[in-house]
């Protein structure tokens, strides 16, 4: 008898847990022997526990499952801030309670391994606040409570690199069926997405089994930079699939003998990564989208929307920008936005507004970076969104022309989009003043850490000449 084989009752689990013996039945009818508890933290890295499918079965009766709160609290490299009061003096713990919705199978194991994405709660079963999960489900019910839902359609750029041994030394492309690297820009290149095929073809094979809804894929503007688009759909299932999708295409490229990787600018004099997001807001009670009439025109509140983003993005632009590199990426001729200007079917602008039909509707936030959190990015751009909506943000005349021909009008690096962020009182009432400490002093002690490294340009040009 199998460990599975002997938790086939309900009876210990939670009264609440939904569905609990259809899960005992998912695991053992896939005789999975281990899951990986999934929790994305600020960073958008999986943190979490993997234990044996039946300890997993029997833990959920007792709140067995647990991270430290600080797990929420670190920065990308693993370290804490030092501000005062963001760390209980306990460093108590979470619960972690798995959204059974999201358990999928791992098919890059041998071993059959199921994953699930977890929320956490207090010992007393409230969210914690700063989870990034929680902080979009808080953003989400603000839209519940005035009958609207959010639509979300994510547009994922990554590069596909050599293994990079030395991180002194620059990325470089890498070699396809072919056996050369790729030289100059292929941007839409069928070929060129063909080099790089028996991956692609296992990433999609990937992304059936963990049931990612991903559409097409293209070749970008950079040498082996590829894009996948995501079907439009409901803002936490899609951020899910996101922090999925992400962790499925590091480990299908190190199969291969590639590294894939979704910094905002990873290779110098080349076009940086993005995660554009298109968004629009459909009336809960008819499924109709409130951002065109029966005329298929521009309705207010589209507009309104469109004045919270550019209102209201600013301050969350280190959210959609968190890292030293991702300002490397915002640039002009370089396909990204530089300013928060919006028109129709321009790319240069912040904000575009694809042409389509009124069922269609929607505006594309271009701002986002691929290294962003997809939790916190969608929750930020729905936040301004919303503002905009309750606030009826007039977001002025659509632009005509190139926006490159405008002054640059966002955060040139890290410490200016922290400082926006800090003063975004707005922002904060709406998924709460912890997360935006939080946040903050993580990105504060990323900075910092970034100040004590010499760069090879400083050694280059500084060491004798000044």
């Amino acid at each position: 008898m199998t460990q599975q084989d002997t938790i086939l009752s309900t009876a210990d689990l939670p009264e609440d847990l939904p569905d609990a013996s259809t899960i005992i039945r998912w695991i053992k009818d896939r005789n999975v022997t281990e899951v990986e508890c999934l929790v994305p933290d600020l960073s958008g890295v999986p943190r979490g526990k993997i234990l044996p499918a039946g300890k997993f079965l029997a833990g959920l009766g007792d709140w067995g499952l647990r991270l430290p709160e600080s797990v929420f609290i670190q920065t990308v490299a693993g370290e804490f801030p030092s501000a005062d009061g963001l760390i209980q003096e306990t460093d108590s713990d979470v619960y972690l309670r798995p959204d059974f919705s999201s358990i999928r199978l791992v098919p890059w194991y041998e071993e059959p391994t199921a994953q699930v994405i977890c929320d956490c709660v207090y010992r007393d079963g409230s969210p914690v606040p700063i989870s990034p999960r929680q902080v979009l489900r808080s953003i989400l019910a603000l839209y519940e409570a005035r009958g609207w839902r959010p639509v979300i359609a994510p547009e994922l750029e990554f590069y596909l690199t050599k293994i990079n041994e030395d991180p002194d030394l620059p990325l470089e492309p890498p070699v396809g069926r072919s056996g050369r690297p790729e030289i100059g820009r292929q941007a839409y290149g069928i070929d060129a997405v063909n080099e790089f095929d028996p991956l692609f073809e296992d990433i999609y094979d990937h992304c059936e089994v963990q049931r990612i809804d991903v559409d097409t894929l293209h070749h970008e503007g950079g040498p082996a930079q590829m894009e996948i688009n995501f079907n439009h759909g409901e803002p936490l299932a899609l951020a899910d699939q996101v922090f999925l999708f992400k962790r499925t295409v590091h480990q299908a490229a190190l199969n291969h003998g590639l590294y894939a990787t979704f910094m905002a600018k990873p290779l110098e004099g080349q076009p940086g990564s993005a995660m554009h997001l298109h968004q629009s807001v459909v009336d809960v009670a008819t499924g109709r989208n409130l951002f065109a009439d029966d005329e298929e025109q521009d309705t207010d509140l589209f507009r309104w929307h469109i004045g919270g983003l550019r209102k209201h993005l600013l301050q969350a632009m280190v959210v959609l920008a968190p890292n030293v590199n991702s300002y490397r990426r915002l640039v002009k001729y370089m396909a990204a936005p530089i300013n928060l200007y919006w028109g129709y079917d321009n790319r240069t602008a912040g904000l575009r507004v694809p042409y389509s039909r009124g069922e269609g509707r929607r505006v594309e936030n271009r701002l986002s970076g691929a290294d962003a959190n997809p939790y916190l990015a969608i929750a930020a751009s729905l936040a301004c969104g919303y503002l905009g909506m309750i606030e009826q943000i007039d977001p002025g005349k659509p632009l005509e022309g190139s926006a490159y021909d405008r002054a640059h009008g966002l955060p040139r690096h890290l410490p200016d989009a922290i400082d926006r962020f800090s003063r975004a009182k707005a922002l904060h009432e709406l998924w709460g003043d912890r997360f935006g400490r939080v946040f903050a002093a993580v990105k504060e002690a990323e900075w910092d850490a970034y100040q004590d490294v010499i760069s090879s340009w400083e050694r280059e040009f500084l060491l004798l000449n000044v």
